[in-house]
Parts: structure tokens; C-alpha cells; sequence
């Protein structure tokens, strides 16, 4: 059973940052693709950032702002959100899809965390 555990969202002024994290459970976790997406009310779904092996894909609307890294020791995806905008505001979702190719699709991801609330107050 794989499990991934979001932390470290909360509340912020626009032009802060914060980092979030995702512990996962299971062996081989450097093996594995790792996203996170975001979701804000009334919208889909959308890919934020993800990583694989030493790759980095993120999407346009955070390039430059967010930074998305692994420790495979400690089994944990983290994603460093800096310039925080107000439409940044969302919940988090960590994702792990079972393949190391780097994918911004939200179905190639076959397991999902709870989701971590990160609100942006202008």
C-alpha cells in the first residue's frame, strides 16, 4: 500500500513563500515519477511540477518561482513555493506514478495524497 503525506501548507502574505513536502511510503521510491498538482474551488486539477531521476518539469505559471526536489534517503518530495501570487491559492496534491517518465497528465499518476491547503492573501 503506498501512501503519501502532504505537510506544510497554511496561510501567507503575496510575495512569501513556503515549502511543502510529501513523505511516501514503499521501497524504491527513487525508481518512481513524482508530481504535485493543485486544485483551487470551481477549477480541474493541474499540474504544478514534477521530477524524475535528475529531470524537472514545471508548469509556465510557476517557472521561476517554485522548485520542485526529492531526498530519496528519506523517502520525501518537497516543492519550494517562493513570490507566492494570490492565484497560487489552492490544495496541494502530491502524486507518484508507477514509471519514471516525466508526465504532466493527471491520470498517469496512480497515487495521490490527501492534499495540503496553501492560501495566498494579498
Amino acid at each position: 500500500q503506498v501512501q503519501l503525506v502532504e505537510s506544510g501548507g497554511g496561510l501567507v502574505q503575496a510575495g512569501g513563500s513556503l515549502r511543502l513536502s510529501c513523505a511516501a511510503s514503499g521501497r524504491t521510491f527513487s525508481t518512481y515519477a513524482m508530481g504535485w498538482f493543485r486544485q483551487a474551488p470551481g477549477k480541474e486539477r493541474e499540474f504544478v511540477a514534477a521530477i524524475s531521476g535528475g529531470r524537472t518539469n514545471y508548469a509556465d505559471s510557476v517557472k521561476g518561482r517554485f522548485t520542485i526536489s526529492r531526498d530519496n534517503v528519506k523517502n520525501t518530495v518537497y516543492l519550494q513555493m517562493n513570490t507566492l501570487k494570490p492565484e497560487d491559492t489552492a490544495v496541494y496534491y502530491c502524486a507518484r506514478r508507477e514509471g519514471s517518465v516525466l508526465t504532466t497528465v493527471t491520470t498517469a499518476y496512480d497515487y495521490w495524497g490527501q492534499g495540503t491547503q496553501v492560501t495566498v492573501s494579498s
